[in-house]
């Protein structure tokens, strides 16, 4: 029956193809912010007693094993295959400077506010995908970035005496994070998911497994510690690879403010783990969020229009 309606209609066949593909890459996002404000948080719940050197070492390499047990067996050398080494070695690099940056902000800030801060970087990548990638942003796309910029606003309540190294640590690491999904979407076509995801978890693993000997300090970890840590590799490992695997249906204009949802998790996750309950403004913020992606996900599902002969 598909057959015979893309005979009947090829061009509604098409447009709806598009539109189901689309929204295929907006679900994959969804998905991987849950996973990583799950791991932000495990993350921050780490750092009150370890340092960020060391749980970035084991999630990289528990994210590599991970990779390696679940693709290796099914895939076998492809997952070692490139087309272009040196931008997914830059790319991976990008996501590991960015762990650290993010690591050390969240032992002094909130998870909700660390991450607020972060969403600056759809604004960042939105920007800079016309100039380099070619997209059209478009009005919905315009109003969803800076809907979505005022929440973020609103959550991270400048000058409410958040500390200034925290924050100084989180604009440094939009900056890679913004080079990062920019890579990922440039990169979409030519690598496979598993590929990018391998060579992203090891060069994090050799990055910060450097470091064990240093790093390597503090008080015994209790079975609980140990399964949060193993849990930051694994949740660090799907997120990512669903994060890839969304840029193949979806272009960076579309998954960029979809990532706004990580807040409402990190909320959540925030007041059930450290007890921080949202402010009224806080509140506000992440209405504005929902907005922003609600209004990106229409702008997926809208059909473009057809020209005329």
């Amino acid at each position: 029956f598909a057959a015979l309606n893309t005979t009947k209609n090829p061009i509604l066949s098409t447009t709806n193809l598009i539109s189901n593909q689309t929204m295929r890459g907006v679900v994959l996002t969804l998905a991987a912010v849950l996973c990583f404000a799950a791991m932000d948080t495990t993350v921050k719940y780490l750092a009150e007693s370890y340092n960020v050197p060391l749980i970035m070492a084991i999630r990289y390499i528990v994210n590599t094993l991970f990779v390696i047990a679940v693709f290796a067996p099914l895939q076998g050398k492809q997952i070692l295959k490139t087309q272009r080494t040196s931008l997914v070695l830059v790319r991976a690099a990008c996501l590991t400077i960015m762990s650290l940056l993010v690591g050390l902000a969240l032992k002094v800030m909130p998870v909700a506010e660390m991450i607020a801060i972060s969403f600056l970087t759809p604004l960042l990548v939105a920007l800079l995908a016309r100039p380099l990638l070619g997209e059209a942003i478009g009005f919905l796309g315009w109003l969803a970035t800076i809907t979505g910029l005022v929440g973020v606003m609103f959550i991270a309540q400048p000058g409410n005496g958040l500390d200034s190294h925290g924050v100084l640590l989180m604009l440094s690491a939009i900056i890679f994070n913004t080079f990062y999904q920019l890579l990922s979407r440039i990169l979409a076509p030519s690598e496979t998911t598993v590929a990018l995801l391998f060579y992203t978890s090891l060069v994090g693993a050799v990055v910060f497994g450097l470091t064990l000997p240093w790093a390597w300090y503090g008080i015994k970890p209790s079975a609980l510690q140990i399964f949060l840590f193993i849990s930051t590799g694994i949740m660090g490992g799907i997120g990512h690879y669903l994060f890839t695997a969304a840029y193949r249906y979806a272009p960076a204009t579309v998954i960029a403010p979809i990532t706004y949802f990580q807040l409402l998790w990190a909320g959540l996750f925030g007041w059930l783990v450290f007890g921080d309950l949202p402010t009224a403004w806080s509140l506000l913020g992440m209405v504005l969020v929902v907005v922003a992606g609600l209004i990106m996900m229409l702008k997926a599902r809208k059909p473009k229009p057809l020209l005329r002969a």
